[in-house]
C-alpha cells in the first residue's frame, strides 16, 4: 500500500521522521539484499528499484519511521530501532513480491513485477530469502530484546498470511445470503493483512528502544488501528478516488469485484438500495453504466459513510493510544502527522 503526503508544519515533522529512518535503514537494507549473492541479490535490487549507480527509491518508508519514532518515544535512539525497521521492510517487500504472483499483477511501482521480469520460481525464492533476512537482521543485532521482537515479527507474519488467505477466500463467496462476507470478518482480515506489520513496526521499535512488553503492546494496538484507518480510507478511494491522485482507475475495486468495507456495509444495511445492489452484483457488473450505478447504490445504502466513519474511529483510537504514552511532544506530533496522512488523502 502507498501512503500520501500531507501539508504544513505537521507534514514537516512526519517527513523528517521518514527521511531520518530512510537514511539509517537503506544502507543496512542494501547490505542485507547484497548478502543474497549475485543472482538473488540482483533480483532483489531490481524489485527495490536500486540502480547500478547506487540510486533509486526504497519506498515511502512509513513502517521504518514508525519503528524509529517508537524507539525515540520510549527513550531510545533512532539507531536502536534499525534492526526492527530493516526487518519490517524486508518482510513487507517479501509480501509484495508474493502478492504480485498470487494476484497475477504484471506491474509493481510502474515496472514489470519480479515474477514477470524474472519468472515465478525466482520471485518465490527471492521473497523467501527476504523473509529469512528479516529474522537475521533482528536476531543478529545482539540486542537484549531481539528475540522478543523476532517473536512478534513471526506472529505478525502469520497474521499477514492468514489475512491473505481469507482475502482470497472472500472472492469465492456469494454477494448476498448467509455465506456472504460480513463486516466483522472483513475487519478481522484487514487487521491481519494490513495492520499486523504496522503493529510490529511500532512494537518492535519500542522494544529495541528499551520498552517492556506492556508498553510494546500499546504500540502494537496503535499500529493496528493505524492499519485499519488506512484500509478503510483505501477502500473508499478504491471506488471514489481520483485516478490522477490515487494511481487507480475510477471504480477500480468494483470493476475487480472486491469485497471491500463500503460494499459489504452497503449490502448488509437492510435498505432498498442494499437489495438493488445485491441483485446487480449477482447479475454481474461489467459496463461503465453498471459500475457507476453500483457506486451510487453503495453510497445510497450508507457504505461510504460507514467506511469513512470507521476510518475516523480508528484514527481516534490511535490518538487514544498516543495519549496513554509518555513521550516527547515532538515525537507525539510526528506520530500524529503520519496517522493523519492516512485519511487525509484526496478523493
Amino acid at each position: 500500500m502507498t501512503f500520501p503526503a500531507t501539508a504544513g508544519a505537521d507534514h514537516d515533522l512526519g517527513h523528517s521522521a521518514v527521511q531520518r529512518a530512510r537514511e539509517l535503514v537503506e544502507p543496512v537494507l542494501r547490505d542485507r539484499v547484497d548478502r543474497l549473492g549475485p543472482s538473488l541479490g540482483g533480483i532483489g535490487r531490481y524489485h527495490f528499484g536500486w540502480r547500478s549507480d547506487g540510486t533509486g527509491a526504497t519506498g515511502k518508508g512509513i513502517r521504518p519511521a514508525l519503528a524509529v519514532l517508537a524507539a525515540e518515544a520510549v527513550g531510545g535512539t533512532a539507531r536502536d530501532a534499525v534492526p526492527a525497521a530493516v526487518a519490517v521492510e524486508l518482510v513487507h517487500n517479501f509480501s509484495l513480491i508474493h502478492d504480485d504472483i498470487i494476484d497475477n499483477d504484471d506491474l509493481r511501482r510502474g515496472r514489470p513485477a519480479v515474477w514477470k521480469e524474472h519468472g515465478v520460481p525466482a520471485a518465490i525464492l527471492v521473497g523467501d530469502a527476504l523473509h529469512t533476512e528479516a529474522f537475521g537482521a533482528l536476531l543478529g543485532s545482539g540486542h537484549p530484546n531481539a528475540s522478543a521482537a523476532a517473536l512478534r515479527l513471526a506472529t505478525a507474519m502469520r497474521e499477514v498470511v492468514v489475512g491473505q488467505v481469507d482475502d482470497i477466500g472472500f472472492t469465492t463467496r456469494p454477494w448476498t445470503g448467509e455465506q456472504a462476507v460480513r463486516i466483522a470478518e472483513y475487519q478481522s482480515m484487514a487487521e491481519a493483512k494490513t495492520g499486523a506489520l504496522l503493529a510490529f513496526a511500532a512494537a518492535g521499535g519500542a522494544l529495541l528502544g528499551g520498552a517492556d512488553a506492556a508498553v510494546a503492546d500499546c504500540f502494537d494496538r496503535l499500529g493496528r488501528h493505524l492499519g485499519l484507518a488506512f484500509q478503510c480510507t483505501d477502500d473508499v478511494l478504491g471506488i471514489w478516488g481520483d485516478p490522477a491522485r490515487t494511481g487507480k482507475p475510477v471504480f477500480g475495486d468494483l470493476r475487480e469485484g472486491k469485497r471491500t468495507l463500503p460494499v459489504i456495509a452497503a449490502l448488509t444495511a437492510g435498505v432498498p438500495a442494499s437489495e438493488r445492489l445485491g441483485a446487480l452484483f449477482e447479475r454481474g457488473v461489467r459496463s461503465d453504466f453498471e459500475l457507476r450505478l453500483a457506486a451510487d447504490l453503495v453510497e445510497e445504502a450508507g457504505g461510504r459513510e460507514f467506511a469513512e466513519g470507521e476510518a475516523a474511529r480508528h484514527l481516534a483510537e490511535v490518538d487514544s493510544c498516543l495519549a496513554s504514552l509518555a513521550m516527547p511532544a515532538e515525537t507525539r506530533a510526528a506520530f500524529d502527522s503520519l496517522a493523519q496522512s492516512l485519511i487525509g488523502r484526496s478523493r
